[in-house]
């Protein structure tokens, strides 16, 4: 085959007609793809492993926090349920608030400032919710 180039030997011409099809469509392909935008470099500086770690710690403390309301509500629900001395419930209610509190305060270190979602989720009682903050 003189005169014709190696891509248009018998081969070439039986893939001739997919390359330009075959590249086109690698390319719309990859042309959606994006690298990742964030604030995260690829390089790992001291202080980004120390935000990361802290982060960490803090998602750490707002779960622990999250248990204890957990806690503190059920008891008080199952205090109320059950019935017992009235004069026995303070304590229980304080406890409460008291976790409550916390969570609040961690949230916000977290960055979290509108309560409402962790009220609704956690359905907190409005006595309870009274008594944020009081020592």
């Amino acid at each position: 085959m003189a005169g014709t180039s190696p891509a248009m030997t018998s081969v070439g011409r039986g893939l001739a007609w997919l390359a330009p099809r075959t590249c086109r469509a690698i390319f719309e392909a990859m042309s959606s793809l994006r690298m990742p935008q964030g604030s995260r470099s690829p390089f790992q500086t001291g202080a980004n492993i120390l935000d990361i770690e802290i982060q960490q710690e803090r998602s750490a403390a707002l779960g622990a926090a999250g248990q204890r309301i957990e806690k503190a509500l059920a008891a008080l629900r199952e205090f109320d349920a059950s019935g017992a001395d009235i004069a026995l419930r303070p304590p229980i209610l304080k406890e409460a608030a008291t976790a409550v509190w916390y969570y609040f305060i961690q949230r916000e270190a977290c960055g979290i400032r509108d309560q409402r979602p962790a009220i609704e989720h956690y359905a907190i009682p409005r006595e309870v919710l009274m008594r944020l903050g009081a020592r």
